[in-house]
């Protein structure tokens, strides 16, 4: 179980920072997603993998899950999805000022500085 969840949290951050590195702004938001999921599994699987035993501490119970791990993920979840939305927005308008999702600077030769 260990293996399976570290090998997911290993794929999902280097096909993440693959598309982060992208040139246009839809694979950096799905990239930005994939890492923000990564980061989510590996605050869950931090609070040790357990099937089927109650998330708190109770009488005669000698075997339990650790409820901080799952209320951090919550959290994370909340704060990713409005990550995710302030990101589409800002390369919405990015992309209706320009015309264009293109992501590099433009050459040395036609920057406003004039190149120096």
């Amino acid at each position: 179980m260990e293996l399976l969840m570290a090998s997911a949290i290993g794929v999902m951050t280097a096909a993440g920072l693959y598309l982060v590195l992208r040139l246009r702004t839809f694979p950096v938001i799905l990239g930005l997603a994939l890492l923000t999921y990564a980061v989510n599994f590996f605050l869950f699987a931090s609070g040790r993998l357990v099937v089927n035993a109650p998330p708190v501490l109770r009488d005669g119970v000698e075997r339990y899950t650790d409820p901080l791990p799952q209320a951090l993920v919550l959290t994370a979840i909340v704060i990713s999805f409005g990550m995710t939305a302030v990101v589409v927005m800002m390369a919405l308008g990015a992309y209706l000022s320009s015309r264009d999702d293109d992501v590099s600077l433009p050459p040395e030769d036609e920057s406003p500085e004039g190149g120096a």
